[in-house]
């Protein structure tokens, strides 16, 4: 390879696999001689890669951890694998990755030729997962496309369908992306409306960057999730629970994974806790769920649903049953 730059790219692209690299094998490979190898090892680190290099028989060159994650230099196959797993991620959120998937595939994909992001879209497009039903589907590709013209505050136009099921056209300007347990949403500036908004994604269709660059505006309040709660429970009935659990508060934490803000220990057979949902029959389940004995301090609502689906149950277990019928020799 007599082109420097791309050596040096190909030089690093074999340094990326986890190995340890003979010189001579490098410079195989390269089709240069170990001197030339040498000397372009020295290029890289001058430019920062921390490359360490381990004398005998078995040594060679490897990159190691360094105080920056140098760019990664990815085949075809690596690329599609990452913006695949990248999209899974991002339609199935695990708690505390959320937005970084997102942020990670919107970066990706403004990358990926255009062959890699055809084999992209196809595999997303296959691949389902067995996972239990919770919110709302979102397209990763929304997201993506959302979280990059956020990023370089650029002016976006998409469809949305309101609450009622009417049908809008909506220019705006992105400003964050929120996820919220089971749904996301966009806090963007409406241009139509001259005001802030916030979008359920699983009701926007068809983001389309216009490319038009905005100077970055004022936000509602710094912080975007705290804002975007506060406005959702505003106009969404909830309801406030305070309850003791017979359950230490870590084994509460664990199995409704639960704010630990939002368990208090009581002590170390018992807790309270305090939360909020918009829906008395979600709330009820979960603590039902817990498989513990629990108090219901308030509010109201759900100790008279409590009683309604109490008296079900038991009226349920006194419908006398019919004749046993014994299976067996006669």
């Amino acid at each position: 390879m007599s082109d420097p730059p791309a050596r040096l790219l190909a030089l690093l692209s074999l340094l990326q696999t986890p190995r340890e690299w003979p010189g001579s094998e490098l410079a195989q490979r390269l089709e240069v001689s170990p001197r030339t190898v040498r000397r372009d090892i020295d290029r890289l680190r001058e430019l920062g890669y921390p490359v360490q290099a381990t004398m005998g028989a078995a040594g060679g060159y490897r990159l190691i951890a360094g105080k920056a994650m140098p760019p990664l230099l990815l085949d075809d196959e690596e690329a599609v694998a990452i913006a695949v797993g990248l999209r899974m991620a991002a339609g199935q959120p695990v708690d505390g990755m959320e937005e970084a998937s997102v942020r990670a595939l919107a970066k990706l994909e403004q990358v990926l030729p255009a062959r890699l992001r055809q084999r992209v879209g196809a595999l997303g497009a296959a691949t389902v997962s067995m996972t239990a039903a919770g919110g709302p589907s979102v397209d990763p590709q929304n997201l993506a496309v959302l979280a990059w013209t956020a990023a370089n505050r650029e002016r976006l136009r998409f469809d949305y369908q309101a609450n009622d099921g009417s049908r809008s056209s909506r220019l705006v300007e992105p400003y964050r992306l929120v996820a919220g347990g089971r749904r996301w949403y966009l806090l963007a500036y409406d241009n139509d409306r001259d005001d802030w908004r916030i979008f359920r994604v699983d009701r926007l269709s068809g983001p389309r960057p216009t490319g038009v660059r905005v100077a970055p505006r004022e936000p509602p309040e710094p912080d975007a999730a705290a804002f975007v709660t506060r406005k959702i429970y505003s106009i969404v009935p909830t309801y406030e629970v305070r309850a003791t659990l017979r359950l230490p508060a870590e084994e509460v934490i664990r199995r409704l994974g639960a704010d630990p803000g939002d368990v208090r220990p009581v002590d170390g057979h018992s807790c309270e806790l305090r939360g909020h949902a918009d829906t008395l029959e979600w709330l009820a389940a979960r603590l039902l769920m817990l498989g513990c004995e629990f108090e219901v301090h308030e509010p109201p609502e759900l100790l008279a649903y409590l009683r309604a689906v109490g008296g079900r149950a038991v009226r349920a277990a006194a419908v006398p049953r019919g004749p046993e019928i014994v299976v067996g020799d006669r």
